[in-house]
């Protein structure tokens, strides 16, 4: 899909990975709706000008996403694509010193995502599916975030690894479904990158995580998972797959 002059919605675009793609894209020329809880989103859009908007968003509720979606038809014109890159991490052994890990807690990260994930994905194909085919037939392409977690979980990501184990899953029988649509469907599986979150973890955890990276032997940067998302959205051979992007990563257990 040619992204310029194209809109997607990002969710999760607020900050880290997602705000990275917001900045990306719309620097090729894409139109953004950043859905996300966040107001620093709204700052970002602010930023950008025109091409970007922000949606106050909450994954999980049908009503904020399609709100969101109806943003980005009354403000550009329609909608060719979707990144479901929100998402909430949580790290908890089965059991612990006070009992059993909370069924809450891990009720909690598979509904942001997961849920959240296929929430975004089902209303946005429905709005993308009533676009005009391009070539090959292509009329939009949806994006979602797995993690190298959902393989290799460590000890006490029993929930986040569910999750993304889960994204990873339904990556395909969504590609399969949506293929009569000519929407494609790809998954990136990052592994550990420069994010707010890693920014305030203790030197001593950054440093064991960097050095369980072959090479190069540092944390990602945003700009080089947003550089594989844009890849996804514009080569038409992408789907059905699940991309992993974590310089030959294999996490331990700890």
């Amino acid at each position: 899909m040619e992204i310029t002059g194209r809109t997607i919605l990002i969710s999760g675009g607020s900050s880290g990975l997602g705000a990275a793609c917001v900045r990306r894209l719309v620097s090729h020329g894409a139109n953004v709706v950043i859905a996300d809880l966040s107001e620093a989103g709204k700052t970002l859009a602010e930023s950008l000008g025109s091409q970007a908007v922000f949606a106050p968003t909450d994954v999980t509720s049908e009503a904020d996403v399609q709100q969101a979606i109806a943003l980005a038809e009354q403000r550009f014109g329609g909608l060719h694509g979707a990144l479901a890159c929100a998402g909430i991490l949580q790290a908890e052994r089965i059991v612990g010193r006070d009992g059993a890990a909370s069924l809450a807690a891990f009720q909690r990260v598979i509904n942001v995502n997961l849920i959240g994930t296929f929430n975004v994905v089902r209303l946005a194909a429905e709005a993308i599916s009533k676009q005009s085919p391009g070539p090959d037939g292509e009329r939009g392409v949806m994006v979602m975030t797995s993690s190298v977690a959902a393989e290799e979980g460590q000890i006490g990501q029993a929930a986040y690894s569910a999750s993304k184990g889960g994204v990873a899953s339904m990556t395909l029988p969504l590609a399969r479904d949506l293929a009569r649509y000519g929407i494609r469907v790809v998954s990136i599986a990052p592994g550990v990158f420069e994010t707010p979150m890693m920014a305030s973890a203790p030197e001593a955890v950054r440093k064991s995580l960097a050095e369980q990276i072959p090479f190069p032997q540092r944390l990602g940067q945003p700009d080089e998972f947003a550089a594989l998302v844009q890849h996804a959205f514009e080569n038409v051979m992408l789907n059905g797959a699940v991309l992993r992007i974590d310089g030959a990563m294999r996490m331990g257990p700890r």
